[in-house]
């Protein structure tokens, strides 16, 4: 941005030497072309010819004119220059480029920082065919990424809307230290109430912190890599399964959650009435009556399915789709 704002100013200062130069002449005497052609000669050191002999005025203005014209002619193309050789010029247009192609992103995935976490959370993302859009302010990070990303300090809010927070449908803050993705998870919600933020949790102490300032989930990724590895060693064939079920993209079944829409052609049925397993074919796991209400494990078929509650569910791709089908408004 530093040398963007450098190429701006450098092109401003010869654009108004340039005018003044042109009027300068007109002053003179000279027509408008033939006052321009001198002061651009004059500026850039060409000197084919005087267009018209220069009275006393017009010497001491074209020394001015040289003095103060060429050495901006020879600052901005120097910036430019720079620009061109050290790559921010081909930066600054891959920026617009990408900033252009996130403003047309609706329902993406925001992940700050991209680190480990960031790198293992797009993996799985991209699994789900979800869009993503990665933001760290290291360009070495970012080297030869393949998802749209905005190079940028996520502390700063212009480059979280930038990144499209405002119509994303999530955001996931893996930065090293827990204090900036306190920042942004204050920042996030601020900016977008509806939005989905999981934070990471480097601390057990942070869990509380994050949660105050706004985060929807807080993951520790040390802690629950920890409770996996246990759960290998004690029941290693369930921890496949889950694994098989959430992360292998090879497999037609998953587990998905699915939620039941006001007028949706299950809202107000029990499950007996419902028959999901005939007429979807899926596994009804759970069922989460409402957002802060605990789970209903294998519930029973006379539970009452209301708008707003949250299915647990497995099932292949296409009875995923039959009970999404169901729980959507008419």
């Amino acid at each position: 941005m530093e040398t963007v704002r450098r190429i701006k100013l450098a092109v401003l200062a010869l654009a108004t030497v340039i005018v003044a130069g042109t009027i300068g002449y007109t002053i003179l005497g000279f027509g408008f072309l033939e006052a321009l052609y001198q002061t651009v000669t004059t500026v850039t050191t060409v000197g084919f010819r005087e267009v018209r002999p220069l009275s006393a005025a017009g010497e001491v203005f074209t020394i001015v004119l040289i003095l103060i014209g060429v050495g901006t002619a020879l600052y901005t193309f120097g910036v430019l220059l720079e620009a061109l050789i050290e790559g921010h010029l081909r930066q600054h247009m891959e920026g617009r480029r990408m900033t252009r192609e996130i403003s047309k992103m609706t329902d993406h995935v925001v992940i700050c920082g991209w680190g480990r976490v960031g790198r293992a959370s797009a993996e799985y993302l991209r699994t789900t065919g979800h869009s993503i859009v990665v933001v760290d302010r290291d360009p070495a990070r970012l080297e030869g990424i393949e998802y749209a990303y905005v190079l940028g300090d996520v502390t700063d809010d212009r480059v979280l809307v930038t990144a499209g927070i405002t119509h994303a449908h999530a955001l996931i803050a893996a930065l090293n230290t827990d204090a900036d993705n306190v920042y942004v998870t204050l920042s996030s919600r601020a900016l977008s109430p509806e939005l989905v933020i999981v934070a990471r949790a480097r601390n057990e102490e942070s869990k509380s912190k994050l949660v105050r300032a706004g985060a929807d989930r807080v993951v520790n990724p040390q802690l629950l890599g920890g409770r996996r590895m246990g759960t290998f060693a004690l029941q290693p064939h369930v921890a496949e399964f889950l694994e098989m079920v959430m992360h292998d993209e090879n497999l037609d079944y998953r587990i998905e959650q699915i939620k039941i829409a006001p007028g949706a052609p299950l809202a107000g049925r029990d499950l007996r009435d419902a028959a999901l397993e005939t007429n979807a074919g899926v596994q009804l796991l759970a069922i989460r009556p409402g957002p802060a209400q605990p789970f209903l494990a294998n519930p029973a078929p006379s539970t009452r399915l209301e708008s707003g509650a949250i299915l647990i569910v497995v099932g292949t791709s296409s009875q995923l789709a039959a009970v999404r089908e169901l729980s959507a408004a008419n």
